[in-house]
């Protein structure tokens, strides 16, 4: 069964194959989400990505469910397409997902989101959206090795307008395997949540240090918590995937998980940022690119400490003193660093307020959308402009707030 939502509301569908969409939206944007059927914590990002452009577009949204059905239609798909070599007729002799939608009206632009590219087949819970749309174009997060992809599920990508990808590195391979424009678009995060309440308020936890790990790191920073009963926060959930070296699980509200990071993240003085897949070396080979913590340790205010991506667009989104601040991947004596750095709090203080007007200033994810909306030639609507305004008192509270000695409120100056 295919579920409905209207701007940030969810509605459940009927029991039915052909589904009619609100008839009078505000603006006629349509999203697909993953949302119901890939629950993992890191595909949050994508569905707090959604749930923004659905907030200042007016968007409908339609979730994709029934995961073993469409899963089932996806193997007949692959089956018949690889054994004829037409996609046309794998599209007909394959069976549709067990609750497609039928759009009956058009729609002004079709924006799917994805996590990665294998999410790209449940494009077929919707046959008819290319008909229906006048616009179309999508965002996948992460496409590292795009030779690696099917190419039968790159083709779902020959009909949009225009591609936008997560991952700078894919973007010339991608747009050559699809023949469609494609343009890397950088992670972001929802500034307004993840910014602090105040520059002033005690951060208890220390250091916060999730996701992927070094074992030297992080037996140093609990040896150095327990030495002088500090607050380290780290992941408990058992490591995965080949060599343990993954950390990942399930979420039954991404937008609770969500709201949980960013009041971590509010809360905490230190967060280990490295690049992406640092454990995993052979995996990138080379190709680093921004993960998206970098993103969220600086709109949280947080002082970043790790290995920063060796890549040049890295310096280009991060160009202010200290948005990283480098510390070794596996480093025994992380007790002596923090030491050191806490032994300079003006230095921490303007990290902080650095890190906070920047993210404001450019890495919210209405600078994303509006990249969107520019590149398809779309006027920015009264709730993208409302947006920016609250962005930039955020950016210009940070700076007043630290250069009037750490008074004052982040969120007091932004209406609810």
């Amino acid at each position: 069964m295919l579920q409905l939502g209207i701007g940030s509301t969810e509605i459940l569908g009927e029991t039915t194959r052909d589904v009619e969409i609100d008839p009078k939206p505000v603006l006629d944007v349509l999203l697909l989400s993953q949302r119901r059927i890939a629950d993992l914590a890191a595909f949050c990002l994508a569905y707090e990505y959604e749930d923004t452009f659905a907030v200042v577009a007016d968007a409908q949204r339609i979730d994709a469910t029934e995961l073993p059905s469409l899963e089932f239609s996806r193997r007949a798909y692959k089956l018949v397409r690889l054994a004829s070599g037409s996609p046309r007729l794998a599209r007909q002799l394959a069976p549709s997902p067990r609750n497609k939608v039928l759009l009956e009206r058009d729609f002004e632009l079709f924006f799917p989101v994805f996590s990665n590219a294998h999410q790209l087949y449940s494009l077929a819970t919707i046959p008819n959206w290319r008909e229906r749309c006048r616009k179309a174009a999508c965002f996948i997060a992460e496409v590292l090795w795009p030779d690696t992809l099917p190419q039968y599920l790159l083709e779902f990508l020959s009909p949009f307008d225009h591609v936008f990808v997560g991952t700078s590195h894919s973007v010339k391979k991608i747009a050559r395997m699809t023949g469609r424009p494609c343009t890397y678009l950088p992670l972001a995060v929802d500034v307004l949540r993840f910014a602090p309440a105040s520059c002033d308020q005690p951060r208890l936890i220390e250091v916060c240090n999730i996701g992927r790990r070094s074992p030297v790191t992080h037996q140093a920073l609990l040896d150095d918590a327990e030495r002088r009963r500090s607050f380290y926060y780290y992941d408990t959930v058992a490591a995965s995937g080949a060599g343990l070296k993954d950390r990942t699980f399930s979420v039954d509200s991404p937008k609770e998980h969500r709201r949980m990071l960013a009041t971590l993240l509010q809360n905490s003085s230190y967060y280990i940022a490295n690049r992406g897949y640092i454990n995993k070396p052979e995996f990138t080979a080379g190709r680093d690119e921004i993960s998206a913590r970098f993103y969220e340790g600086s709109a949280a205010g947080t002082v970043m400490i790790g290995e920063a991506p060796r890549a040049e667009e890295f310096k280009r989104q991060f160009d202010w003193p200290d948005a990283v601040i480098h510390v070794p991947f596996d480093s025994p004596d992380i007790g002596r660093i923090l030491a050191d750095l806490n032994g300079d709090p003006e230095r921490l203080r303007a990290v902080r307020r650095n890190n906070v007007r920047e993210a404001a200033q450019r890495h919210d994810w209405l600078h994303r959308i509006q990249v969107v909306f520019d590149t398809l030639g779309l006027a920015p609507t009264e709730k993208m402009r409302v947006r920016a305004k609250r962005l930039e008192q955020v950016a210009s509270q940070a700076k007043a707030i630290y250069s009037n000695g750490g008074t004052g409120s982040f969120r007091s100056t932004i209406p609810q």
